[in-house]
């Protein structure tokens, strides 16, 4: 599954690094249920669009249909991923690896629930109000 190959504290870096990304241990729900209670209504659309983002991202990198139908996200959205990131970093206090864990779950929700694809045209629309 695709996913397996998004959670990589690389994503952190860029999302560039992920041709070749590490599997590791999926975060539970019970995280991802406490990270949404650390962070705000934006920092939550912050977190879910960067998923959706890396996710897409790596399946235009090898040519995956379903990711291919969006518009390319190239350095645009390495650069929201990056800034989000941080942003995150900063509203909740949290470290990069914990962070990297709630995309790592949020990575893991939108595929397990096959919503990646619902949630891509709100966060383009994040993405193109983001001046990047």
């Amino acid at each position: 599954m695709m996913f397996s190959y998004l959670v990589s504290a690389s994503l952190l870096v860029s999302i560039a690094a992920m041709t070749t990304p590490p599997v590791v241990a999926t975060p539970s729900a019970q995280q991802h249920a406490a990270a949404s209670t650390d962070m705000s209504l934006h920092g939550q659309t912050l977190l879910r669009c960067s998923a959706a983002f890396a996710m897409v991202s790596y399946g235009q990198s090898v040519d995956n249909t379903e990711a291919m139908k969006w518009p390319a996200l190239g350095e645009r959205g390495k650069e929201f991923f990056v800034r989000a990131m941080a942003q995150l970093m900063d509203e909740t206090g949290q470290s990069r690896q914990e962070i990297s864990h709630w995309v790592s779950a949020e990575a893991q929700r939108l595929s397990d629930t096959g919503t990646v694809n619902d949630v891509m045209p709100a966060c383009l629309l994040m993405l193109e109000t983001s001046d990047l």
